[in-house]
């Protein structure tokens, strides 16, 4: 029996008791397996995405990012036997598939050898694709890991290979669980053995202990957009100020639109707008439809890379801003504050956004935040208060005027 959160697909005659896939929560993936006699024999949670670059019938080239595994079965993952050890296998997406290998030594296990393969007959995916057919990629990894440790990384690993880049980050795996029980004790990558302290990316920092960041300049408008096949799903325009606090230092960052590449997915109750540059891993946006006519910002995820290359990386799926009609966008210009956590704040500015419903690449009609309404409503008032007073100053005026037009026309 193989149980999901997302949909029930057929297993391998073992049983996944929990494969939970965040599709909506940075596509984290979790993997508890099971054996015949119903203990845990392999435990895993992960994320990753894959890009690929190939080339076009007209002789150029283009680079496509996978991240999108709401739709993924995992048959033929098993616990392993006397002749073959555990596997994790995937499969998501039109032609996409993804395994991982373990073996068992005397007190160690390793992460044998990964592989990945993609099928370029998908037009959708690989539009105007020169070689149509199903492309495998093997890496060797051979990282070996005490039998009793649970291997850990949350820094980024990648692997790179014939124009495919594989990803991953906040890995946690076990292959060979003891008794039932999911060690506590980790075992960590290189990277993150060097990376324990956190040090804000950018030296914008205060003088002194305070929660209270220096001003910065306004951060630059960009804009983004997200792609179903060849038609625009989502569009973005805005500009982003990241606050970061971490023991009572604030630090300022401005994204840099031209530095900055946005990827993501449409689906009909989700969207993803996900920014990723040389210092952030991502920062997804993740917009929900609710009362099937109505959108908003359910979910912001981040993970950043600081100074000394470890990594900050937060997530918050209970949010309730930018809300507007379904098939409208929404608009604020005017500055406004997400708050993520007590440590995690995003300052928007000059903000335009349309996660559903986007007709030939155009933004709908916007509805406008609070703030531009107030500000729009107090022009016309502002407009009228003055113009009643230039009215009664001419009106005064004139008044003098006659006055004085009638004294001078006296009899004497």
């Amino acid at each position: 029996m193989v149980c999901f959160r997302l949909s029930p697909v057929p297993g391998s005659g073992l049983v996944l008791l929990c494969l939970v896939l965040g599709a909506v929560s940075s596509y984290a993936l979790e993997l508890n397996l099971m054996n015949a006699e119903n203990a845990t024999c392999l435990y895993a949670k992960w994320q990753m995405n894959f890009t690929i670059r190939y080339e076009t019938a007209s002789k150029n080239y283009k680079t496509v990012t996978i991240s999108d595994f709401v739709n993924a079965t995992y048959n033929g993952s098993f616990c392993g036997d006397g002749q073959n050890g555990p596997r994790i296998e995937v499969q998501f997406g039109s032609g996409f598939s993804w395994t991982v290998n373990f073996t068992k030594q005397v007190s160690t296990y390793s992460i044998e050898n990964i592989s990945f393969s993609y099928d370029t007959r998908d037009s959708t995916t690989f539009p105007d694709a020169k070689a149509k057919g199903v492309f495998p990629v093997h890496e060797s990894v051979a990282l070996k890991i005490p039998l009793d440790d649970i291997f850990r990384c949350s820094s980024i690993l990648t692997l790179e290979k014939s124009d495919v880049g594989q990803h991953y980050w906040d890995v946690h795996v076990q292959a060979f669980v003891q008794n039932d029980t999911v060690s506590t004790k980790e075992f960590l990558c290189d990277k993150d053995k060097t990376s324990t302290t956190v040090v804000p990316i950018v030296p914008t920092t205060l003088p002194s202990p305070t929660t209270t960041p220096t001003p910065k300049e306004k951060p630059e408008v960009g804009s983004y957009s997200v792609k179903n096949g060849s038609n625009t799903c989502l569009l973005a325009r805005m500009g982003l100020q990241l606050n970061l606090t971490q023991d009572k230092v604030t630090s300022i960052i401005n994204i840099i639109p031209n530095t900055t590449n946005s990827t993501g997915s449409c689906h009909p109750q989700t969207a993803l707008l996900r920014l990723n540059s040389h210092n952030i891993k991502y920062l997804d946006f993740v917009f929900a439809v609710k009362n099937e006519n109505r959108f908003y910002l359910k979910e912001v995820n981040v993970s950043m890379y600081l100074v000394n290359g470890s990594v900050f990386s937060f997530a918050n799926n209970n949010l309730s801003y930018w809300d507007a009609p379904l098939g409208s966008s929404y608009m604020c210009n005017k500055e406004q504050t997400v708050s993520v956590s007590e440590a995690f704040q995003i300052n928007t500015f000059d903000l335009w956004v349309q996660p559903f419903s986007v007709i030939q690449g155009n933004y709908s009609t916007a509805e406008e935040c609070s703030a531009d309404s107030d500000l729009n409503f107090l022009i016309p008032v502002a407009v009228g208060v003055a113009l009643g007073f230039l009215i009664i100053v001419v009106f005064i005026s004139y008044m003098i005027g006659r006055r004085k037009s009638r004294t001078g026309y006296q009899s004497v």
